[in-house]
């Protein structure tokens, strides 16, 4: 029979190998989701593209060849006031008067729209970073807009819920050496995390008046969910980004476990349990750290802190 010593020994080496796998199996499902999720996101930005270039570049041509359409026939109407009666009697039955007015805004709306989409389309292509998938020196902004824009829709309000409002409060950041693709991933599931806490915090939990995020003059904006961003240089050699929500915050037995591969606090079916655990690791493969500062009540601060420079890259 082995001592009781062996068997502790033996029951570290079982822990230490369980962690090793779980940490294997986590890369494995990272590695194979970001490559999914690049081929499909750079797919649909390419499919996109190509039509909606086409709607977009036709617009203008449209609304110019529409405007001297309807100068023409404001000519028309001035040298020939007393017109036919089929001419009185189309006009008043297409309401000319009011199309006349309502087509520009009609073709405004459509430039609007698909200026968005192409907004959107960028945002598509700098997230899923297919073709940056070694270190590159890039600005961390764009790929925190470019997520922001990709949940632009989560961000809004259904029904009774009120849109989350995102406060963006961005410092003088130099590029920074990093796997784009990857940081991209890690603030898309920061995002998502504090956007689905502030819609639970909705439903499950009342928002304090000592909750709500304040401006730098220390005054509430509004009891509304919220999200603050802030980028900033730690010193000559780290920077900051920092993701505050004014949800209901956690537990200290659920921040200790929120890095936890498989740990999720959603209902079976609704989260995977990975996001915060793979971001994790991407954070650390940076040479950088992520934190979770967090209390009851009290909302959740996620602190994404990097080095500016990586040494290999240098």
């Amino acid at each position: 029979m082995p001592s009781p010593a062996q068997l502790e020994v033996a029951n570290s080496q079982l822990k230490l190998t369980l962690k090793e796998l779980a940490d294997t199996q986590t890369q494995l499902i990272q590695t194979e989701k970001m490559s999914s999720l690049g081929q499909l996101v750079a797919g649909i930005a390419h499919e996109i593209n190509n039509p909606v270039s086409f709607i977009y570049g036709n617009i203008g041509i449209a609304n110019e060849y529409t405007n001297n359409l309807l100068k023409l026939i404001s000519v028309y109407q001035e040298c020939y006031p007393q017109s036919l009666s089929k001419i009185q009697i189309l006009t008043e039955t297409i309401e000319f008067n009011f199309v006349k007015e309502d087509l520009p805004k009609i073709l405004s709306s459509m430039k609007i729209g698909a200026e968005r989409i192409c907004k959107i389309v960028l945002s598509l292509r700098n997230f899923s970073r297919l073709d940056e998938a070694e270190i590159k020196r890039v600005d961390l902004h764009e790929g925190i807009n470019s997520s922001l824009l990709i949940l632009e829709n989560k961000l809004k309000g259904q029904g009774k819920d009120p849109n989350i409002e995102v406060i963006k409060e961005y410092g003088e950041l130099p590029q920074v050496d990093c796997y784009p693709g990857q940081l991209n991933q890690v603030f898309l599931n920061i995002l998502t995390n504090a956007i689905d806490t502030l819609r639970e915090s909705i439903v499950g939990c009342p928002l304090p008046e000592s909750n709500v995020i304040r401006t730098g003059k220390q005054q509430p904006v509004n009891n509304n969910p919220q999200i603050r961003i802030i980028t900033e240089i730690l010193d000559s050699h780290q920077v900051m980004i920092r993701v505050i929500d004014n949800g209901c915050g956690m537990t200290e037995e659920v921040r200790q476990k929120i890095f936890d591969p498989f740990f999720t606090t959603k209902p079976v079916g609704s989260g995977t349990g990975l996001g915060m655990s793979i971001s994790y690791k991407i954070v650390d493969k940076h040479g950088g750290q992520l934190k979770c500062i967090t209390q009851p009540f009290q909302g959740t601060d996620f602190q994404i802190q990097i080095p500016i420079r990586i040494k290999s890259f240098i």
